[in-house]
């Protein structure tokens, strides 16, 4: 064997302990008895302790530097790029720093849910400023002298910088800012109101993620508190949650995640358990499961389709046609939740955000300030103020697990998805066709060939650059948002 072989052999029975370790994680969510939790944290203490070890094996270095680039295909130097970026990262952070971060962060996750249960943010901020404390010193690390946020960045977006953010965020906010103002002056579309079955719900919704796509024979769907989607290859599973008052939230939770999942089921089979077995980055992944849940999901085409699949579930539901049920979907409503905001606002949620946890990494921020300039800033971008602090500073869990780096790969997402849907349009011009008949096959196939099946062979600005045939810009996304609230409010 070569080198490479075993490199490559060491990596994949390292990615199927991580497979293992993530379904801990899945089964946490979904299925383990509550009292198991004490035994759970164990078994995944113990399993992260494995693969730090295994991601830190000297023998990676030595297989790197004994392999000859040049001698491999496009496949093979892609993966010593994904292997090489995390070796050095992992190497570049002292394992006592590493131990007290994740130590650390645990019971940060704790203390943020009590305070955020108790509208407390003072009882959660001396514990913030310490999370603040190590992922600077993490970030300073990896930075090597360069810029801390980059670093960061870098965990979650690799080839995109801080400045680019900051010129493409520049644009978006002044438009979205405007158009939300404009809409809310509005007479806006009829609510959707009423009960709808919970077990009808859930029948309905895993008729939507077969309908994108997914392939339930190496997937399923069950519910959580959070919906989320994890695992590759021949076993990717989804969650999804029901509310009888507002069956929306399940079924466009169900598409989001089915385009989380159908991109790791599209992956190309041999690159299973590799480094390029999985997405190329959180914003490339992001665009897959904004343009199935907004650009298709919520198009007036795909809703018509919907509302039909509504009244057979739950009959006469008060919503009297189809163009009525297409502004009920697309209905932009006052909140303070990112995770339920409407496609207009949600981007407002996370520019707000990354401007906070920036200027908190560059300590022009101090936590004790960070409510008030949290609070100043809604009020300034929503026109409205916060009312507690559980629907503002505490409503997110990131900063307390030290995810600093990755609220902007949200945004991100929608830029790419945006680009994404501009050239998918173009190269099928009949697509509200198919859609309107409840067909998603000929967008989910341009997707599949054109990003998903790649996995991460490619960096990720050129995931989005090779499909789209463009530079990625936020234009495409602002028309795209323009037009559409526009047309729908009459503005």
């Amino acid at each position: 064997m070569t080198a490479y072989d075993d490199l490559m052999s060491h990596v994949r029975e390292t990615q199927a302990l991580s497979e293992v370790a993530g379904r801990l994680g899945w089964d946490q969510e979904t299925m383990m008895p509550r009292a198991a939790a004490p035994q759970r944290a164990e078994e995944m203490a113990a399993m992260e302790s494995v693969l730090h070890a295994r991601r830190l094996d000297p023998h990676i270095g030595a297989w790197l530097e004994e392999i000859d680039a040049g001698s491999l295909d496009a496949v093979g130097q892609a993966n010593l790029r994904h292997i090489r970026r995390s070796f050095e990262r992992a190497s570049k952070v002292p394992a006592q720093l590493a131990a007290r971060i994740a130590r650390v962060t645990s019971q940060a996750q704790g203390i943020w849910a009590e305070a955020r249960a108790a509208d407390d943010f003072k009882s959660f901020a001396p514990t913030l400023a310490e999370v603040i404390m190590l992922k600077r010193e993490e970030g300073q690390a990896l930075a090597a002298g360069k810029d801390v946020y980059d670093a960061m960045l870098a965990d979650y977006e690799p080839g995109t910088t801080a400045a680019d953010l900051d010129a493409m965020f520049g644009a978006l906010r002044p438009v979205l800012s405007d158009l939300r103002a404009a809409v809310r002056d509005a007479t806006g579309p009829a609510r959707l109101e009423g009960t709808f079955d919970e077990g009808a719900q859930m029948k309905l919704t895993r008729l939507l993620a077969k309908t994108f796509g997914y392939d339930m024979a190496r997937g399923r769907v069950d519910k959580a508190v959070h919906p989320f989607s994890s695992g590759s290859g021949l076993d990717v599973r989804i969650t999804t949650r029901t509310n009888p008052a507002d069956p929306f939230n399940c079924f466009y939770s169900t598409i989001h995640e089915t385009g989380h999942a159908t991109y790791e089921q599209n992956i190309d089979d041999t690159y299973l358990l590799t480094p390029l077995g999985s997405g190329a980055s959180m914003g490339v992944h992001e665009s897959q499961s904004r343009i199935y849940e907004n650009q298709i999901g919520r198009s007036r085409a795909f809703t018509g389709w919907l509302f039909g699949q509504m009244k057979d579930a739950f009959g006469d539901f008060g919503i009297p046609d189809e163009d009525a049920f297409y502004g009920a979907v697309n209905r932009v409503n006052d909140g303070f939740i990112r995770t339920e905001a409407d496609e207009l606002q949600y981007n407002l949620h996370v520019l707000l955000r990354y401007d906070l946890e920036r200027a908190l990494m560059g300590n022009d921020l101090q936590v004790s300030d960070l409510e008030t300039a949290w609070n100043d800033r809604f009020e300034a971008d929503f026109g409205y103020p916060v009312d507690k602090s559980s629907n503002g500073v505490l409503q997110d869990v990131h900063w307390s697990v030290g995810l600093f780096g990755y609220f902007p790969t949200y945004s991100l997402g929608n830029v790419y998805a945006g680009c994404l849907n501009d050239a998918m349009r173009k190269a099928l011009p009949d697509l509200d066709s198919a859609l309107a008949q409840g067909d998603t096959a000929p967008a989910t196939t341009w997707l599949r060939e054109n990003v998903q099946v790649h996995g991460g062979l490619y960096e990720p600005k050129e995931v989005i650059e090779r499909a789209s045939g463009q530079k990625i810009s936020e234009k495409p996304l602002l028309d795209y948002l323009c037009t559409k609230f526009s047309t729908l409010y009459g503005v």
